[in-house]
């Protein structure tokens, strides 16, 4: 029974799923003599992870000082500068015309209408000039 509830454990631990608890479980079954022949590839591993926790680093680590009202001083600064960018797009949209440029653009519609209309009929004065020049080419065959 022991054997199996390892076995989900270990299952459990390398899916990222296992408590602080049961991986000291896991660790104290390792550290034993008795384990089972197909689980030990995992003694090495779970015997360097207990040394590891032992591990203390004798370097001294120094954090630059920095003040915390200056931070906040900025962050505030910065944070009322967003806030106020944002209610002046609100408040002046860059989105809409002036009369002007409506008009403009009404023009430029019925321009590019009007050049549409006059490239179709081009386009199929072009197609019947292809049928005369046929019937020309005809013509000259059968007059030879």
């Amino acid at each position: 029974m022991e054997l199996a509830k390892i076995e989900s454990l270990l299952d459990s631990y390398f899916k990222g799923e296992t408590s602080l608890d049961q991986e000291n479980i896991l660790r104290e079954y390792f550290s034993t003599a008795d384990i089972a022949p197909h689980l030990m590839a995992y003694q090495g591993l779970f015997i360097g992870l207990k040394n590891a926790q032992k591990e203390v680093s004798e370097r001294e680590v120094s954090l630059p000082e920095s003040s915390t009202n200056s931070r906040r001083w900025w962050l505030s600064i910065a944070v009322s500068l967003v806030i106020l960018l944002g209610v002046i797009g609100f408040q002046f949209p860059t989105n809409q015309l002036t009369a002007e440029e409506q008009h403009a653009l009404a023009e430029f519609n019925k321009s590019r209408t009007t050049l549409l209309l006059m490239s179709k009929s081009f386009n199929s004065a072009t197609q019947e000039l292809a049928v005369i020049s046929q019937f020309t080419e005809t013509k000259n065959r059968i007059l030879k």
